[in-house]
């Protein structure tokens, strides 16, 4: 099934160094945009993350210290990849708990503000999770009908790329409109449907450090943690101006600071 896309889609895929979103870093980014007209531009990039792999890691990936340790930073790459996402919207496997807000952190420390709230994040695994409750590799044999080892190398971004493209136009066609009996497994070949099903949370940074919730009736940015948990972000910030300075000096992601720096411009200027 063909994609029906109003603007490119980049389907993508990160190897990093761990899972903390503050200290780890990407060595390797994978990527397949789509465009509308059904042209498709691949890239695979190793990136050197400026610190030791842990040997964990290169267990699991098999990219080594002295794979990396002659290519590109993030920051090198950085205006390159800003050029492939921009415009998209963006799609992965487990990429909106993990993928997007590890480049989200990847592109601040490049200097670049990139706004992810402008494109529709598409997560291949929630909606599997939604429909099947599995993993990659299961989607993969579900979907596309073959072991996901019969066909690629477990754990690198490009041969994961490649399979979560193939699951996601699996999904799609195995969840058409009258493709099956139940009324509840159907997905619109649609980018505003497929990125507002993969919804998984109300979170406004991709930390959930501020989130939505329902303050008299509006949809307001509130805070999750902390003195002022529950309260609305605007209004803390207007009486309790130094909870702003604390924590962009403190141990929180980029995005976090980001989120809260846009809403803080916001309000100033109304």
């Amino acid at each position: 099934m063909k994609l029906n896309l109003q603007k490119p889609l980049v389907i993508f895929d990160l190897e990093t160094t761990g899972l903390d979103l503050v200290k780890d870093r990407v060595i390797q980014i994978s990527y397949i945009k789509v465009f509308p007209d059904g042209k498709e531009v691949r890239g695979d990039e190793l990136v050197n993350p400026e610190k030791t792999i842990p040997e964990v890691v290169i267990q699991l990936t098999g990219i080594t210290n002295e794979d990396v340790k002659d290519k590109p930073t993030f920051k090198q790459l950085a205006s390159k990849l800003n050029d492939v996402f921009t415009g998209s919207d963006i799609a992965g496997f487990n990429s909106n708990n993990f993928d997007v807000p590890l480049l989200a952190e990847e592109f601040l420390r490049a200097g670049i503000d990139f706004d992810f709230s402008k494109c529709r994040l598409i997560d291949a695994c929630t909606i599997f999770r939604r429909m099947e409750r599995r993993n990659l590799a299961a989607a993969y044999k579900f979907y596309c009908g073959r072991k996901m080892e019969e066909d690629f190398e477990a754990h690198r971004a490009d041969q994961d790329t490649e399979a979560t493209y193939r699951v996601l136009m699996g999904q799609l066609d195995k969840y058409a409109p009258g493709a099956n009996e139940d009324p509840e497994k159907v997905l619109e070949n649609d980018m505003d449907s497929l990125a507002e099903f993969s919804k998984t949370s109300d979170n406004v940074d991709f930390a959930g450090r501020i989130v939505w919730a329902d303050v008299k009736g509006q949809r307001t940015e509130v805070f999750n943690f902390g003195k002022h948990k529950g309260l609305p972000v605007a209004e803390v910030l207007r009486f309790d101006p130094g909870y702003y300075s604390w924590i962009l000096a403190g141990d929180f992601t980029y995005n976090t600071k980001q989120v809260l720096t846009r809403i803080r411009l916001r309000e100033a200027n109304k």
